[in-house]
């Protein structure tokens, strides 16, 4: 429904998702190249035949097992490293996504749904309230982290405020458009306290 949180949600659930992944490979590594040992081991000629004891192995055959163990060593090392880094740059990314956005970018968000409403039970009325819904909560965001403090901002955040009260945690469609006149208002009455404060956005 929210275009911007939707996505958000997307973008963890896909982390998750490549975490995963990425250990699920590393054990395939760990399993694929043990097998290739394990199966070296098992057709060599030996004083018991083939796959006997391998304590009677000729030595050129036990030198050949250990190049295989060395090269499983270097193959684990080597997931685990791919995956510690992917696993450092995916929480930098997704760090990023958490900060909160500068106020006159997030305000740029919100102006852009100044030309937009609907008639409730539209077709297109759950997108216009969840993207009003989602860029009144991107704004409350900045502003709460803002340097000047949420006390510069106290009067649009009183009124977010009020909405998220009436909303009362429901985000549905059907009780955005309940509560569809408080959230629009909420827009314009935000948008007109930030056109009297011009420095908090140029």
């Amino acid at each position: 429904m929210f275009i911007r949180a939707h996505t958000r949600t997307r973008a963890r659930a896909h982390l998750r998702t490549a975490t995963r992944t990425r250990t699920v490979a590393t054990a395939a590594v760990v399993a694929t190249a043990l097998g290739t040992v394990l199966t070296g081991c098992a057709g060599v000629d030996t004083s018991q035949g083939p796959g006997g004891d391998v304590r009677y192995v000729t030595p050129s055959v036990n030198a050949a097992g250990a190049d295989s163990a060395a090269d499983v060593a270097t193959a684990v090392k080597d997931a685990e490293e791919a995956a510690r880094v992917d696993a450092a740059a995916d929480a930098a990314v997704e760090a990023a996504g958490n900060r909160p956005e500068a106020v006159r970018d997030a305000f740029a968000g919100l102006q852009a749904t100044l030309t937009e409403t609907c008639t409730p039970g539209s077709a297109d009325c759950a997108y216009v309230l969840g993207r009003v819904n989602d860029e009144l909560a991107r704004l409350e965001k900045s502003m709460k982290a803002d340097v000047q403090g949420p006390g510069h901002f106290e009067e649009p955040l009183a009124r977010i405020g009020s909405l998220r009260a009436a909303l009362n945690g429901d985000t549905s469609t059907a009780n955005l458009e309940k509560h569809r006149s408080e959230l629009l208002g909420t827009r314009d009455r935000v948008n007109t306290w930030m056109q009297g404060h011009p420095e908090d956005y140029r």
